[in-house]
């Protein structure tokens, strides 16, 4: 049976194509929630502007739709909250250093 944590870690498999770090270590992604064989990422982006969104979106619908069982990936980018580089783990902000 799929569990979220299957799903975080096919996720750490994204890399965001700017910044050089997975999406999950990022703070980028808010939640996973998995229904039967559909998997919905709530998840956000460094800006709302950001070019590569596009590129994130199949990365992610690629990444988690590799994963035994998964028939279908929704992925749903929101704003709320904005996020802010203390998203990040503490190893990635610790890298870029960037304050909690």
């Amino acid at each position: 049976m799929l569990k979220d944590q299957d799903v975080f870690n096919a996720l750490k498999g994204v890399i965001d194509p700017e910044l050089g770090i997975n999406v999950v270590d990022l703070g980028l992604v808010y939640g996973v929630e998995i229904n039967e064989e559909v998997v919905r990422v709530e998840m956000t982006l460094t800006s709302p502007g950001c070019p590569l969104a596009g590129l994130i979106d199949q990365m992610v619908k690629s990444a988690v739709g590799k994963l035994e069982g998964v028939e279908r990936v929704e992925l749903e980018l929101v704003w709320d909250p904005l996020w802010i580089p203390a998203m990040m783990s503490e190893e990635v902000r610790e890298e870029f250093g960037v304050g909690g």
